[in-house]
């Protein structure tokens, strides 16, 4: 067993060529293989987000505090909030992070093939973002 005390691991601020913004990566567990899971807790100032990605093998997000926004290629803006559980489909390209005026921090766990766990794509632009959620976003599942 590898138990690891919350706080040995540094944090990490999330690079500008993958996220807009100020994000902090903190790192929870990337076990050794034949593993092939890594988990990150990530939090996103206001009006921060990632860039567009996929994951190969698909992404659980677990929103842990506040409020956020995430959004899969030719569908809305979806609103998420704290206790919320989202699935990202293998190949879905996306995008998630906080909503304009409240920070987020969410779970992701998420499996690499081939030692791949993310393919990180171009960045959210401001006219795409500030699209924001429509009314009714709950209740879908994405």
């Amino acid at each position: 067993m590898n138990l690891k005390r919350v706080g040995s691991e540094p944090s990490m601020r999330g690079p500008e060529a993958q996220f807009t913004g100020a994000v902090r990566i903190d790192p929870l567990n990337f076990p050794p293989e034949p593993a092939r899971v890594s988990v990150v807790s990530v939090t996103f100032e206001p009006g921060a987000r990632s860039a567009w990605h996929t994951h190969p093998l698909g992404q659980t997000l677990i929103v842990t505090a506040g409020c956020g926004w995430t959004q899969c290629e030719g569908e809305p803006i979806v609103e998420i909030r704290a206790g919320d559980v989202i699935w990202c489909p293998p190949g879905q390209k996306h995008w998630h992070g906080a909503s304009a005026t409240t920070s987020m921090t969410h779970i992701g766990v998420q499996e690499a093939l081939d030692g791949v766990s993310v393919v990180w794509m171009e960045k959210v632009t401001d006219e795409e973002y500030q699209v924001g959620p429509s009314g009714d976003e709950h209740g879908h599942n994405h």
